[in-house]
């Protein structure tokens, strides 16, 4: 009586299951029966989720020709490598959703098989647009996690990569993998990203930088704590490092776990060029990240507060400038920084011809405009335009986007205190990046806590020769990457 009456719920689950699919039009259930032994059999699917063709062709032909009698019956006829059978009613609604096609029996409601027929509807891998370089491969990754994992697998040919995949999102149920290699990879480091990737509890999951916000160390802070890359040879190297990266379907970013502030002023052209010209362009983004933090600041606080550190020279230079200006330097600062911030917002967010002309002729008749009217000097106008330039030095854009907030509290501190103020702010930002973390390691690594032997790939970067180690921070399992080069052989004179 119990087993009749279990049978009885699941089948009942299952007709619910089908009312309430019907009232969508993609949902198809169609009926045939075996030429042979007369059996009736259902193909139930959704029809935008599934390649028709792979059922016309590699399905029904067997089912409808060849005899069978019970649901079994079906992996072993039809010519689809993922067949499933199951007696399970709660997996038929995950399985339709997820590109499965239901088969049923009329003979046999309490056993069912799935047939593997995903559509897939992916662009074609291009060039990357975020992380573009002059030199080095031209593939980024697309929205497709199968095809994103397999550009990495491209690259890393071994069985030590090792991929494991959950599903996310109670609404959107969104597949994320995570890739890292065994053997060398922090055990600790993978075993804390995958708790925290479980214990997400969120309703859609669309893209990966709901994950970065979700597992972050510190939500309240603007600096990235994951460092998000489009470039797989970007993820390559890092996974050879002893690093994760994270993968979600329907993005075509993958994100790289746990990262340094360092890194994230680093370009992967870096590795592509001479270690000089790589440490010469590291330290110009450095210096122009610094300039456009700071250059405004400094000028509201040295006019506000400091005229006896300007020279007389340039101090006639800056009188002329503002002997018209009716705003405090507090206020002319800020108008031309919002102006700046809404040119690059509107040309962010216009169609890309359109935006480009906005933020050129924009920029060129507002700077004119502003400096005629007697509202803002032109010295002034170039400070702020050659801060806003140093702005795009960084290379991922996240970044940038933290820097471009940084420059208002300096503003703030500077008319409040000076040049003291400046200090400061300056003291607050450092005790909040030491105490920040990305996976539970130190943001501000190899700076703080120093680690001299990190230092050979942070602020410069050294020959490949000198970096025959991973870095100290990671914790890998095999910290050694290739044998340290040895000490070349003296050769003996002929006559010795």
């Amino acid at each position: 009586m119990g087993w009749f009456t279990k049978n009885q719920e699941h089948h009942s689950q299952r007709e619910s299951l089908e009312q309430y699919l019907q009232r969508s039009n993609d949902f198809k259930k169609v009926t045939y029966i075996n030429q042979k032994t007369d059996i009736s059999f259902s193909f139930s699917f959704i029809s935008t989720l599934i390649d028709e063709s792979i059922l016309q062709v590699n399905a029904l032909p067997y089912l409808l020709e060849k005899s069978f009698e019970k649901i079994e019956d079906v992996k072993k006829l039809v010519a689809i490598t993922d067949v499933q059978i199951s007696d399970d009613p709660s997996e038929i609604e995950q399985k339709l959703f997820n590109g499965y096609v239901l088969v049923t029996l009329d003979s046999d409601r309490n056993n069912f098989a799935f047939l593997a027929a995903q559509k897939e509807l992916v662009r074609g891998i291009t060039a990357p647009e975020v992380e573009f370089s002059v030199i080095g491969p031209k593939e980024a990754f697309v929205e497709s996690l199968s095809q994103n994992v397999n550009l990495i697998r491209k690259r890393l040919p071994v069985k030590e990569l090792i991929a494991e995949e959950l599903t996310i999102g109670s609404l959107s149920k969104t597949r994320v993998s995570l890739l890292y290699l065994d053997g060398i990879v922090d055990p600790e480091n993978v075993k804390t990203c995958m708790e925290r990737l479980k214990n997400i509890e969120f309703d859609a999951v669309t893209d990966s930088s709901y994950i970065v916000q979700l597992i972050c160390d510190n939500k309240n802070s603007p600096f990235p704590q994951l460092l998000d890359t489009e470039r797989p040879d970007r993820v390559t190297a890092i996974l050879a490092e002893g690093k994760i990266a994270i993968f979600v379907d329907g993005s075509p970013h993958a994100l790289i776990a746990p990262t340094t502030l360092v890194e994230f002023f680093g370009s992967f052209e870096d590795y592509f060029l001479n270690w000089m010209l790589s440490s010469f362009f590291r330290l110009i983004r450095l210096f122009a990240v610094a300039f456009s933090i700071l250059i405004t600041p400094v000028y509201v606080a040295t006019l506000s507060y400091h005229y006896e550190l300007i020279p007389k020279d340039l101090m006639n230079t800056l009188v002329t400038s503002r002997r018209e200006i009716p705003l405090p330097p507090i206020l002319e600062a800020l108008f031309l920084e919002l102006t700046i911030e809404l040119l690059r917002e509107a040309g962010a967010r216009l169609p890309t011809k359109v935006g480009q002309t906005i933020g050129i002729v924009g920029g060129i008749v507002i700077g004119t405009a502003s400096v005629e009217a007697g509202l803002t000097s032109n010295v002034l106008l170039i400070i702020v335009a050659l801060a806003a330039l140093a702005s795009f030095t960084t290379p991922v854009y996240k970044m940038g986007n933290a820097i471009r907030l940084l420059r208002f509290p300096f503003l703030f501190f500077a008319e409040l205190w000076g040049l003291l103020g400046i200090v400061y702010c300056f003291c607050l930002l450092m005790t909040h990046l030491i105490k920040l973390t990305s996976l539970n390691r130190p943001f501000l690594e190899p700076i703080y806590p120093p680690r001299l032997t990190d230092l050979k790939d942070s602020l410069i970067r050294l020959p490949y020769s000198k970096q025959w180690k991973r870095p100290q921070t990671l914790r890998t399992q095999n910290p050694v990457r290739f044998p340290p080069p040895g000490k070349k052989s003296k050769k003996s004179d002929i006559d010795e």
